[in-house]
């Protein structure tokens, strides 16, 4: 793709720069476009900005300004000058007005104003945690949003990530991560990686430790990665990745390594390299003495020659520095001399340890080449998460500058809202937005010749369950499906059926389906084999839920009843069942019912019935109704009722021909609450007779009159086919010729009752009574009360409910639901008779609610309150491990471990119990419960043989007890006196005078033995040293030593007759006195012999060596000549003739330097030579050789674990230098290697090998007169097991 020319990028040709203004004054912002009639936008933190007070914008042709007047601190912003399509970034800093000088203090240094052009770029600030999201220091933040946080979250695997942090060369640091692997299958497997790919496990050793700690209580892994005396390239990226099984998570985080200070005050390049300074010895203490010649070029002798403030400030200096260069920067000097003046400055400024100086100077690196067209380069790598944003930001050094950016080695096209560059001053900015997975690669961005790379990693973030599945309850056949949604569309998810992955097989029984974020499991027909838990699981969680699948048990709810019709009257057989998609056949005398003209058959919803119009003699017979599919039925009988008109006169008196029920006088009628209830009666008499209905009392008790009696009734009278009286609106009174019916819309409670027909003509009257009875179903169920509950399940209780609705409880049906769900889920289909029920198959853990149904023969009752919330949960496993720890006369101490199983709820405490042998009554040992896994049980009675048991307890009770193998006798028992030494004083413990000595001796005995110590044969006096003693153990204590503490000391511990002793030699030392006679022996040349005497005192320890020191008689300026000397007498050479020299020698032990030094009475006096003989000129002979191996490498094969070497001996004149390799690659910096050379002999060390160290080595000698290369194979075996030798062994 070419690259986008100038002019479509930007439209102004001068752009407004970053600028700094005091409080109270004025600025002025200008910027010229290409384009005189363009239009410009300026704006404040992304608001359009117009003219004011605050403010003026001016326009003239292509200049365009914007002033801002009376500058305040909340002035500074991010600005931006919009025009067409290209926006510039500006910033405003606002300056502090200066204090009154009164107030300055003296010696506070006056900071020159810089101008924002050339304001230098501030250092870089040490890493964060989120490194790649901290923008540079003149970054301006975008005006749509803040930079993306790039910060990890935790996935469920990590509880604790490592975090970003700064440590100093030398230091130590250690790295923590913890995972959480309560819900994970298998043990975690963690990666320390450095960068993007380098393993760290391959880089264990001397500097890099990875160790792994396990809690089993917590169930919590602990991962380390520890670095050793941290180098300046151990600083970087690092990322620890952590997977176990199909879960994975990972975390990024950086290590800043920072110059190694000083521990003292003013210690400086001049310090650190002068043997012979008093000062320097000073300020380093007797350690500094310690050090040997070839350990002393190992300072780092970049990190000394640094400034120190405190170089000017130390009164004790010996070298006199001229005033003139207090802050004189020694390194700046060296690093700008020749190599031939390095002498002569070194001897300028007081170091005069050259060669360590040297050693330095050569093992430096040299100094990066800086760039010329950046001023801050991109990180080496950044990490964002998917759908989140980032932004690359550099610093280029000429701000009108042009930079390129490359995606792959492709130019990045600007168009659209993906990629957005934007240009702030120096700074230059790449945002990339909803980056996704295809934007993982790496990026370059090109200024002129030059460029800088960095890769950026796309990482995925967890796929969440936002909605968990659902319980449910199905019947066989039924279609199922478990639905689910998740955090992000697209997922990839998981489903498992008690613990086994369910997949899309050959006879399609599960289905998976993705809608979006929702995803469903089907499963098309139901069996019972597909009850059991489903789980749906992600990277980021899972959910579980259980599915029952019952068989189809129908009930009926309304039976068909026996009916008693009239000729031409219509018959009506109906019933109700469970289940409204049950068919069924009618049957008349056993042969099937077909619908025609006159009998319709109709099924809606769960009512099924059978109507016969105009109903004939012939229709009278049994009817059954049986359900398909279902082994009962339904029947009922059709009476006829033959009404016979015979002839009377015409005064009949009235007749109620009540021919029903079993043809009684009395008769009762059922009806269901909210049906009809009709009542019709058949009378006669001539004339036609009035009908008086009343309710409340029978019809013996209703007067001619209509008076009422008794308790107060209703009633309703009809004549000539009106009615008379009117009651309740629900009721409908009508007559015909020959019947008189009665009807009731919607029978309820209250409609139950006698009912009495009374009939009247002149001729007479007639009455009868009918009882109606009105049944429904039954009023709900108390709430139930939960009366235990067990790992899996409960047991529940309730009280039958108050009313039956007349008929008879047949039993009670039961719901259950989560307590955060919505759906119930039914645990019994045929009703359950008792009133209490156990609910078995929940999840421990889980809070749940229950409610009942009553059920009688006429339905089901509306459902009950729900239950108090309950969670499943069950007793822990009985405590482990009881046993006794100690017991007395009166006491027992017992301890125990926390039970293997504590499940859901939490454990309140252990209860402990004691019973005596031979009864059955435990007795509590205390009162309540306790927290501690060991108790001390006293007032005890001695001679007792007691049984003791331990019960661990929690919400669901007590658990099993855990009790001893046997009864115990309370008695001490007598145990022999035993002193328990430790390690590191079975031989000479050595302190230093005024050390503070505190020795603690345990031991063991019962009852209290004696304890008594003494030295070298005599008790311990008090003020000699301070003893405590106590049941398990003594302490010597002595809080400033002197030298006659030194000794033998004797620990004796005695019980009766019985003893046990141990000894103890301390050894106090000191530092030793002064040599004793020194004196110059000889001089001759440049050099003097020097003798002396070891000293009188010793310190009380071995003189480990001699420091001696030569200083001219003039400067009188001390020089170490030799450190750790070991005899009494040297020789001083290379020293200045005509000088006179004076020495002193001091004497060094395991605790330091004597205070004081031997000098010598006389001096030397280096003589001048008067002659200058010039020798004669010969040539130098060649010894030069280019390097040959005598001696080669030798293939070999060793086993893993146990430390290996290769040997082989060179010759060549220079000294050659030797490199090692593997696999032809450089070994020579690898921890794990280590080289050696002695007298030609060449040695490579492999510490620990393991299978992947096998290979070719080769070694390769070098010198200026040629080159010479030996390799061998190595071939590393793995260990060989006791097991595997066993089976050898009887394999052979």
């Amino acid at each position: 793709m070419p690259e986008p020319t100038k002019k479509a990028v930007s439209a102004f040709a001068k752009k407004p720069k970053t600028q700094e203004a005091q409080e109270g004054s004025s600025v002025v912002f200008e910027a010229e476009t290409e384009k005189p009639d363009a239009k410009v936008k300026w704006q404040c933190n992304a608001k359009d900005i117009a003219s004011g007070n605050k403010y003026e914008i001016t326009a003239n042709g292509n200049k365009h300004s914007l002033t801002i007047k009376a500058i305040a601190r909340e002035d500074a912003n991010v600005y931006a000058v919009i025009a067409g399509g290209s926006k510039v970034k500006f910033e405003l800093k606002v300056i502090s007005k200066p204090e009154a000088p009164a107030e300055t203090p003296a010696d506070a240094p006056v900071e020159p104003r810089v101008e924002p052009e050339q304001t230098p770029a501030p250092p870089a600030e040490a890493p964060t945690e989120d490194k790649t999201a901290a923008p540079a220091p003149d970054a301006a933040p975008s005006e749509d949003a803040q930079p993306p946080d790039t910060r990890q979250d935790l996935t469920g695997l990590f509880t604790e990530k490592p975090k970003s942090a700064e440590v100093t060369e030398g230091a130590n640091i250690t790295f923590v991560a913890k995972v959480n692997a309560e819900s994970l299958l298998k043990k975690p497997t963690i990666k320390w990686f450095k960068g993007k790919w380098m393993d760290l496990a391959s880089k264990s050793g001397k500097h890099l430790q990875l160790k792994e700690v396990y809690d089993r209580n917590t169930k919590i892994y602990t991962f380390e990665m520890q670095i050793i005396e941290a180098k300046a390239n151990f600083a970087g990226g690092y990322r620890c990745e952590v997977s176990s099984r199909d879960k994975f998570d990972s975390c990024n985080f950086d290590l800043a390594v920072h110059e190694a200070r000083s521990a003292g005050e003013g210690f400086d390049i001049r310090a650190a390299f002068r043997r012979t300074s008093d000062a320097a010895k000073k300020r380093s203490g007797p350690s500094t003495s310690s050090v040997d010649k070839e350990d002393s070029g190992e300072l780092d002798f970049s990190t000394l020659l640094k400034k120190r403030d405190s170089f000017n400030k130390s009164t004790t200096r010996t070298v006199q520095i001229s005033s003139s260069d207090p802050d004189v920067d020694v390194w700046e000097i060296l690093s700008r001399a020749p190599v031939s003046e390095y002498e002569k400055i070194a001897f300028q400024y007081g170091i005069t340890d050259l060669r360590g100086m040297l050693k330095r100077l050569k093992k430096m690196k040299k100094e990066e080449k800086k760039s010329a067209a950046f001023l801050k380069k991109l990180d080496p790598a950044y990490q964002v998460t998917k759908g989140q944003k980032i932004k690359l930001a550099i610093q280029v050094a000429n701000q009108d500058i042009d930079v390129k950016w490359l995606k792959n080695g492709q130019p990045i096209n600007p168009t659209g809202s993906k990629y957005i560059f934007e240009s702030v001053g120096n700074m230059r900015y790449l945002t990339i937005n909803h980056c996704s997975l295809a934007d993982d690669a790496a990026y370059c961005c090109v200024v002129g010749d030059e460029k800088c790379s960095t890769e950026l990693f796309v990482k995925e973030p967890p796929v969440q369950i936002v909605k968990n599945l659902e319980d449910q309850m199905v019947m066989k056949g039924e279609r199922v499906e478990l639905e689910v949604e998740v955090s992000e569309e697209g997922a990839n998810v998981k489903w498992e059926k008690d613990g086994v992955e369910l997949t899309r097989d050959e006879s399609f029984k599960y289905r998976f389906k993705k809608d979006g974020c929702k995803h469903v499991l089907i499963i098309n027909e139901a069996t019972k084999e597909d009850c059991g838990h489903y789980k749906v699981k992600t990277n980021g969680g899972e959910s579980m839920a259980e599915l029952m699948v019952q068989e189809k048990n129908l009930e009926v709810y309304q039976s068909i009843a026996d009916l008693t019709v009239k000729a031409k009257d219509e018959a009506v057989f109906k019933c109700e069942v469970s289940d409204e998609n049950v068919r069924g056949t009618w049957y008349k005398n056993g042969v099937e019912v077909k619908p025609d003209a006159r009998i319709n058959i109709t099924h809606i919803g769960r009512i099924h019935k059978l109507t016969i119009d105009e109903v004939k003699p012939e229709d009278e017979g049994d009817y059954n109704f049986v359900p398909d599919g279902h082994a009962f039925n339904l029947s009922a009988k059709l009476n006829f009722l033959e009404v016979k008109i015979d002839y009377v006169p015409r005064q009949d008196p009235p007749k109620i021909h009540l021919d029903c029920m079993g043809r009684t006088a009395d008769s009762t009628i059922v009806v269901v609450a909210g049906n009809k209830l009709r009542l019709d009666v058949p009378i006669t008499g001539d004339p036609a007779p009035t009908v008086i209905w009343t309710k409340g009392e029978k019809a013996s008790s209703v007067k001619p009159d209509g008076e009422e009696k008794g308790e107060r009734t209703s009633s309703w009278t009809m004549k000539d086919g009106e009615i008379v009286t009117e009651g309740d609106g629900r009721v409908h009174v009508e007559t015909t010729k020959g019947h008189c019916v009665f009807t009731i819309e919607g029978a309820e409670r209250q409609d139950e009752g006698i009912y009495s027909v009374v009939v009247r003509n002149p001729a007479g009257e007639d009455t009868a009574d009918i009882n109606v009875k009105v049944v429904d179903v039954p009023d709900p169920p108390q709430a139930p009360r939960i009366l235990s509950v067990g790992e899996d399940s409960c047991v529940v209780q309730w009280d039958p409910p108050k009313f039956d609705g007349g008929q008879p409880i047949i039993g009670y049906v039961l719901e259950r639901k989560k307590k955060r769900s919505y759906r119930w889920m039914r645990l019994n289909f045929d009703p359950y008779t008792e009133t209490t029920y156990e609910a078995k198959r929940m999840i421990e853990g889980v809070e749940y609610e229950m409610r009942v149904y009553a059920v009688n023969g006429i339905g089901m009752s509306r459902h009950s309150s729900p239950s108090q919330p309950f969670v499943p949960v069950a007793p822990t496993s009985e405590p482990i491990g009881l046993c006794v720890d100690d017991i007395s006369d009166t006491s027992i101490s017992l301890k125990w471990r926390t039970p293997e199983r504590i499940g859901a709820a939490e454990l309140e405490g252990y209860g402990v119990e004691y019973c005596k042998e031979g009864t059955d009554e435990w007795i509590p040992a205390i009162e309540g419960l306790t927290d501690r896994t060991s108790l001390i049980i006293r007032d005890l009675t001695t001679g007792d043989k007691l049984q003791f048991r331990v019960r661990a307890y929690n919400m669901a009770g007590p658990s099993a007890p855990a009790t001893l193998a046997q009864p115990v006798t309370i008695r001490e028992i007598m145990q022999r006196p035993k002193i328990w030494l430790p390690r590191n004083l079975r031989q000479t413990l050595i302190k230093k005078v005024g050390d503070t000595i505190n020795l603690v001796i345990p031991f063991q005995g019962k009852p209290r033995p004696k304890v008594t110590w003494s030295k070298d044969g005599e008790v311990l006096e008090p003020s000699f040293a301070n003893v405590r003693n106590s049941e398990v153990d003594s302490i010597l204590f002595i809080r400033k030593s002197e030298r006659k503490h030194s000794g033998k000391y004797d620990l004796q511990v005695q019980i009766e007759n019985v003893e046990d002793t141990a000894s103890i030699t301390l050894q106090i030392v000191d530092v030793p006195g002064p040599p004793e006679a020194l004196k110059i022996t000889d001089v001759w040349g440049f050099n003097v012999a020097l003798e002396w005497k070891p000293p009188k005192d010793d310190g009380n320890c071995e003189i480990t060596g001699y420091t001696v020191q030569k200083a001219d008689k003039k400067t009188m300026e001390w020089f170490t000549v030799y450190e750790h000397y070991r005899r009494t007498n040297c020789g001083v050479s290379d020293l200045i003739m005509g000088n006179e020299y004076v020495f002193r020698v001091y004497a060094m032990n395991l605790v330091g330097l004597s205070p004081e030094p031997c000098n010598t009475k006389d001096s030397a006096y280096i003589q001048k030579t008067g002659i200058v003989y010039k020798p004669p000129s010969y040539k130098e002979h060649d010894f030069s050789k280019a390097p040959k191996f005598t001696h080669p490498l030798v293939n070999r094969s060793i086993i893993a674990g146990y430390n290996a070497t290769l040997s082989c001996s060179v010759s060549g004149i220079p000294k050659p230098k030797v490199t090692w390799y593997k696999n032809k690659m450089d070994i020579s910096n690898e921890a794990k290697y280590r080289m050696l050379s002695r007298q030609g002999v060449l040695t490579l060390e492999i510490r620990k090998p393991c299978p992947f160290d096998g290979g070719v080595y080769m070694c390769k000698a070098v010198n200026d007169s040629g080159e010479d290369v030996v390799e061998c194979k190595l071939e590393v075996r793995p260990q060989i097991t006791k097991e595997e030798k066993k089976v050898k062994k009887e394999e052979e």
